[in-house]
């Protein structure tokens, strides 16, 4: 009987989940968020910058959730969630979860901040939470 489950536990297909966007300007950050999400079953979008993201969500279905560093060049954190919340009103609903290395606290309307350096169980638990995901 081990030997049956263990084959049909190799069968078994991780079931996707609904993208997330990850909004970094630090490739080596983006790139280590992305690796631990696409590691647990998330699809997963990257943008370096909110103008970058805003292009992103033209060509992408609507997303579970938003990572969203608040300093970035090009367009930061807060000029994004302006324009997200202005232009794109489908969107209203995603969480945002932002992102930030400094002395920061958490945009009204948005899902909390986490801090970085990243700790890999907090992201995947606070992403879990905030996409409609059990951790």
């Amino acid at each position: 009987m081990g030997e049956g489950v263990s084959m049909l536990r190799d069968m078994v297909q991780p079931v996707p989940h609904k993208p997330v966007l990850v909004v970094e300007d630090d490739e080596d950050a983006r790139a280590a968020i992305a690796e631990i999400l696409e590691a647990d079953g998330y699809e997963v979008a990257v943008a370096a910058n909110g103008r970058e993201a805003l292009d992103e969500l033209k060509h992408l279905p609507p997303p579970s959730l938003i990572l969203l560093d608040l300093r970035m060049p090009v367009m930061d954190g807060p000029e994004f969630l302006r324009h997200l919340r202005a232009d794109w009103p489908r969107l209203k609903a995603v969480p945002v979860l932002l992102l930030s290395g400094v002395g920061a606290e958490a945009l009204p309307d948005t899902g909390g901040l986490l801090k970085k350096p990243i700790v890999p169980d907090e992201l995947l638990a606070t992403v879990g939470r905030l996409s409609g995901r059990s951790a």
